[in-house]
């Protein structure tokens, strides 16, 4: 039980109007901790398209990036919040990277003498194809030691699944303190959906079935693997279509593979999904799929699990925590034919739909739910201040 309220100061190098993993958690968290009473201060880059409604959000300087996709580029330094920070009354600093904006989170829990609590979102070496001029064998090892030595320096480190533990070690972390807290599905986001909606958006008949799949159209989504898969499905499967919902540097490359196959009448890109449009386009959707392996937890999966739909997914890290296959959802091999095969099992049986679809919604009430995972993340926050 939480003795006290407490003052969290979360830093991020990516928040709003991003709507991408990292924001999702930290919007997640905060909610739940503001209903507990709790004081959160959030201090992320600036975007200058737009404004904050919370008045608790504090802006650094930023540089605008268009490099594959767009995002603002911290800035670490400013006089204005340095001055905020050094009157503010903080018991707890979470960074959510372990550079630039994590670098001035580590600074002001040394310079506070507050515990440092630090979540590896990410499986860093994915990414590096978004350093530009730096070879990625270069790239990965910076990534991955400088993460290390962040997370050996933070007083607790977050994994959003238990596999990711394994990895962070044989890269080198020794931090003894590892906890294992996934984001919570906000359930106020998914009440009343309409998937009418999204069919009359995208002119699918109500007498085809949707196969749903929303992520960034980037490479480490393993996206142009996922769409040749399922036009193998599309190809034997008449009545059903693919959704391919998200942005990306891609889009233009899956379209015309879409054109290829001669399928694009029936492979729909919508898109960018904005966060309110989420539970429509489930609520559409009879099969989620998803071929990421970048992924340590995937958020998009446990909304889809809590939205009752059946999954087939990569048998990839932490996915893998997430899913049983065959339970709540499949688990299926990246080789040319058992992801398809995989998904057109579930195709095939209806019965076998519905009883994945009400196990794998059951299983994210019971583990994956804003309020669960909250209670964890304070449970780690008070063990650190009772030092």
């Amino acid at each position: 039980m939480i003795i006290f309220k407490m003052k969290i100061a979360i830093f991020t190098n990516n928040y709003l109007p991003n709507i991408y993993g990292v924001t999702t958690s930290i919007e997640s968290f905060r909610r739940e901790f503001e209903k507990r009473g709790h004081q959160v201060y959030i201090f992320a880059p600036k975007n200058k398209d737009y404004r904050d409604e919370n008045k608790n959000v504090s802006r650094y300087p930023s540089v605008d990036i268009d490099y594959k996709i767009h995002f603002p580029l911290p800035i670490p330094h400013s006089v204005e919040i340095e001055k905020k920070l050094k009157d503010l009354e903080i018991d707890i600093i979470h960074s959510q990277h372990p550079n630039l904006l994590g670098s001035v989170a580590r600074r002001w829990a040394e310079k506070k003498n507050v515990p440092l609590v630090f979540t590896w979102h990410t499986i860093y070496d994915q990414y590096t194809h978004y350093a530009p001029l730096v070879p990625q064998k270069i790239s990965s090892r910076w990534v991955i030691n400088n993460s290390v030595h962040y997370a050996n320096q933070a007083d607790a480190v977050i994994i959003p699944t238990n596999s990711v533990k394994k990895i962070i070690k044989n890269w080198g972390v020794e931090n003894p303190k590892i906890y294992s807290v996934a984001t919570g599905v906000d359930e106020d986001n998914f009440q009343n959906p309409n998937g009418n909606l999204i069919r009359e958006k995208l002119k699918i008949s109500k007498d085809k079935k949707i196969i749903l799949s929303i992520s960034r159209l980037t490479e480490e989504k393993n996206v142009i693997f996922l769409l040749k898969e399922i036009g193998k499905v599309l190809e034997k499967n008449q009545g059903w279509v693919f959704v391919m919902a998200g942005e990306g540097y891609l889009m233009d490359e899956l379209k015309k593979i879409a054109k290829e196959m001669k399928l694009e009448e029936r492979i729909y890109f919508p898109g960018l999904v904005e966060k309110d449009d989420i539970k429509n386009y489930m609520d559409a959707a009879d099969v989620f799929v998803y071929a990421s392996k970048s992924e340590t937890q995937g958020t998009i999966i446990t909304e889809a699990m809590y939205m009752g739909l059946p999954i087939v997914a990569i048998k990839s890290l932490g996915i893998g925590d997430l899913i049983e296959d065959g339970k709540n959802g499949l688990l299926a091999d990246e080789d040319e034919n058992n992801f398809s095969e995989k998904t057109e099992e579930i195709l095939a049986d209806e019965k076998l739909r519905r009883k994945i679809g009400e196990n794998a919604g059951m299983t994210a009430r019971e583990k994956f739910i804003s309020p669960v995972c909250a209670k964890k993340m304070l449970e780690v926050y008070e063990s650190l201040l009772k030092k």
